[in-house]
């Protein structure tokens, strides 16, 4: 599917921006360098080189699908959902630390998760906690005063989204699975996850019976 561009009325992000929010990232960083706690599509499509990396329990956020999408796995007719973490809870997921050229690598996770003014998510920095004990590490986290911010959702909302929306990077279904599949390689259980792919796969089959 090809990519339609910005939604009417979205400003995207300029590279002062980026540059800008490099420096305020770097300017926070520990000694020990920068960690970042990936729970989602970073966990199977990272966009830059990571080095060394460790499973992580970070308190007080978890998996919620909670960005409306309108772009990339969803269209202005078929918006989509996106995951990110939101407030409350607990979520287990991996940390790696950035390598080699951080500076670059920042650039390359900023312009993949944020796009558009004010941005759908936000740059957060938070514990996680590792058997090698505890580091800070950046995460991208649910920035509520955004209009594409949709609080919490019943897991069948959720569903009826996921199973029929996509754009120009594919479905929120394919999406959904590559995460689950690559949960479930790490050793991690996210029930609610599993559930949602279960409601999915169950009207996926029930729409390829109807067409047959």
């Amino acid at each position: 599917m090809q990519d339609e561009g910005p939604a009417p009325g979205s400003v995207q992000l300029a590279e002062e921006d980026y540059e800008l929010a490099v420096r305020e990232i770097l300017a926070q960083a520990p000694p020990e360098g920068i960690w970042l706690f990936a729970y989602g599509s970073l966990l199977w499509k990272p966009e830059c080189e990571l080095g060394e990396s460790r499973s992580a329990l970070v308190r007080g956020w978890h998996r919620a699908y909670c960005i409306r999408m309108l772009r990339f796995r969803g269209t202005l007719e078929r918006p989509g959902l996106m995951m990110s973490l939101d407030r409350g809870g607990r979520c287990r997921g991996m940390v790696f630390r950035l390598c080699d050229d951080v500076r670059g690598s920042l650039h390359k996770l900023l312009r993949r998760e944020l796009v558009i003014k004010p941005p759908p998510q936000r740059v957060h920095w938070l514990a996680a906690e590792t058997a090698d004990g505890t580091v800070r590490a950046i995460a991208f986290v649910a920035n509520r005063p955004s209009d594409r911010y949709v609080g919490k959702l019943a897991q069948d909302d959720i569903a009826d989204v996921v199973a029929t929306a996509a754009g120009s990077w594919g479905s929120c279904a394919q999406y959904l699975h590559e995460t689950v599949a690559r949960l479930e390689e790490l050793g991690i259980h996210d029930r609610s996850l599993w559930r949602l792919q279960q409601l999915v796969a169950e009207r996926l089959q029930a729409a390829d019976t109807s067409i047959s």
